[in-house]
């Protein structure tokens, strides 16, 4: 079966078409788990299936590095649609994308036949706890979060999948292996959770590092990234259309009632397993 090896600054993806179910249904926890190894396998920080959708365009599955399935990614949406386009799947400049966290509008930038900017429409923003999932009743906004004798000032909210978002004075340096992990299996998140260490730069840029949840830190996140531009606008630490720095590379995000990304996609190599 042939794949595709993308990126979309630098977080990685494997991606197959399996429209025709080739791959069955109970072998793809196992497949993601021995795809995603690195220097053993492919390695990647997960795999993106194609399937076809009665609701959309296109539908898309996301798995992680530990087998999980995932709601929603913000680099692999823009990596999935590049692939759909460029292999005939779809032949429109704005598909929509079904996905676990429902269906995600997507206008594509084309050279040459070539996608190269993707922008994503990634919907509302949700605070309610339950929804997000996290333990207890009503908003988590700015509310002190202890983790192992220490406490964090934390903001919990949901773009599709669950987020704990965290400002700090020097990401750069912050211990992001150490206290990420611990926060995403922290009890009060069912599911686990997202972590976003964000540095305000200034009222237009954020510099950010993140800990994804059943992959560990990665290059870049487009949820995150989305996750942490909402919540520095809640709390009136930004205006509505920020850069977000991140270890990978620059995102475009603009708040005001939904939330939109704009970021590249990358083809790095295909292949056939």
């Amino acid at each position: 079966m042939k794949f595709w090896k993308m990126h979309g600054l630098g977080n990685d993806y494997i991606v197959i078409d399996n429209r025709r179910g080739e791959l069955a249904e109970e072998a793809l926890p196992d497949l993601a788990r021995k795809l995603c190894r690195r220097r053993f396998s492919v390695g990647s920080d997960g795999i993106l299936l194609v399937y076809d959708s009665k609701a959309a365009d296109v539908k898309m599955r996301i798995f992680n590095p530990d087998g999980s399935e995932a709601e929603m990614c913000g680099n692999g949406i823009r990596c999935f649609v590049k692939f759909c386009y460029e292999n005939g799947i779809i032949s429109k400049l704005d598909p929509t994308v079904e996905t676990l966290a429902g269906l995600k509008r997507t206008w594509l930038t084309v050279e040459d036949g070539k996608v190269t900017h993707v922008k994503v429409d990634m919907g509302e923003p949700e605070f309610d706890r339950r929804k997000i999932p996290m333990v207890g009743e009503g908003l988590f906004i700015d509310q002190e979060l202890k983790v192992d004798g220490e406490t964090f000032h934390a903001t919990a909210l949901s773009i599709g999948n669950p987020h704990c978002v965290i400002f700090v004075d020097g990401v750069e340096d912050f211990p992001v292996s150490e206290v990420g992990p611990k926060i995403e299996n922290h009890e009060l998140f069912p599911n686990r959770v997202n972590v976003e260490f964000v540095e305000v730069i200034s009222r237009k840029e954020l510099r950010l590092r993140v800990w994804e949840r059943g992959v560990g830190e990665t290059l870049a996140c487009g949820t995150g990234a989305c996750a942490s531009v909402v919540a520095a606008k809640t709390l009136n630490k930004v205006d509505g259309t920020v850069t977000v720095h991140l270890l990978g590379g620059d995102l475009e995000i603009e708040y005001s009632d939904r939330v939109f990304m704009s970021g590249p996609a990358e083809k790095v190599f295909e292949g056939y397993i």
